[in-house]
């Protein structure tokens, strides 16, 4: 039997309901996907104030020509590149994509462990930001589910430092447990807004009799749906003050074409050219 704990318990619902009584290939999709929505659904109705808030900040850096910048390790990357550049986002969006801070391979040069080892050493992430155009009245977006690793903690340190206003993106069920970075600090304690994503500390959300570990993470798919949050919020912000940004669109939506995206790329290179002249102190 596949069980959830997190939804049974926020849901009282009946095996059936959960849909534990499909055959052996369903019970996981089903079960699984139900306990995400649950997570979702509290996403919905507990982080309307802190989405609403990081929307009008990002308005007002976008509208003033700064930069989003978007800010994650290891599988924390993956909703900064999911939120730009991608159809339905637009301009003035910056991940800060590290390729060391990413893997390209299981085990060996570029693997898993070669990143963790990275991004829970202090002292690294200044050598990198300082070469990115992070300025006072940018945002900065920082991911991490745990919010304890020296990567997450110092990215946020290091933009609160300039100026940046600062969002944590993380489970603050993590708060529950100590500190590992010797500032005694995680992000949700250093940033000025924090969307908590409401994901269990252990992050996998399905249990299978016969098996000791969970299944299932879901950080990466919520806070992927976070980024999308910031993005269209940020929009209709910016469309309330009259203001228009080159979006990335789909040839498929009615008169576009596979060039209309190079108005998106163009306006983007400008923006980063710009900051690179910005005073970054």
């Amino acid at each position: 039997m596949v069980r959830s704990n997190t939804y049974a318990a926020s849901c009282a619902v009946t095996d059936t309901a959960c849909g534990w009584r499909c055959g052996p290939h369903e019970r996981n999709a089903v079960s699984y996907t139900r306990t995400l929505m649950t997570i979702l659904d509290r996403l919905d109705s507990t982080q309307e104030e802190a989405l609403a808030t990081v929307a009008e900040r990002c308005a007002d850096a976008i509208q003033n020509g700064g930069l989003i910048h978007l800010f994650g390790s290891g599988h924390s990357v993956i909703p900064t590149m999911d939120a730009f550049p991608r159809y339905g986002s637009f301009a003035g969006i910056h991940p800060l994509t590290d390729p060391r801070l990413m893997w390209h391979n299981v085990l060996g040069p570029g693997g898993v462990r070669e990143l963790l080892w990275l991004e829970r050493t202090e002292g690294y992430i200044k050598q990198y930001l300082d070469h990115e155009p992070l300025a006072s009245g940018d945002v900065m977006v920082v991911y991490s589910h745990g919010g304890r690793n020296a990567a997450p903690v110092e990215a946020a340190m290091y933009a609160a430092e300039r100026g940046l206003f600062t969002v944590a993106v993380t489970s603050v069920a993590n708060l529950e447990r100590p500190a590992e970075h010797s500032s005694g600090r995680r992000i949700a304690e250093i940033c000025d807004v924090t969307i908590d994503t409401g994901v269990p500390v252990q992050d996998a959300i399905i249990e299978v009799d016969g098996w000791d570990r969970p299944t299932g993470g879901a950080s990466t798919v919520v806070a992927s749906v976070v980024s999308h949050e910031i993005v269209t919020r940020t929009a209709a912000v910016l469309a309330g003050r009259g203001v228009v940004v080159p979006t990335f669109v789909s040839p498929t939506v009615p008169g576009a074409t596979v060039s209309s995206n190079d108005e998106v790329f163009a306006d983007h290179q400008r923006r980063l050219h710009a900051a690179e002249g910005r005073d970054r102190r």
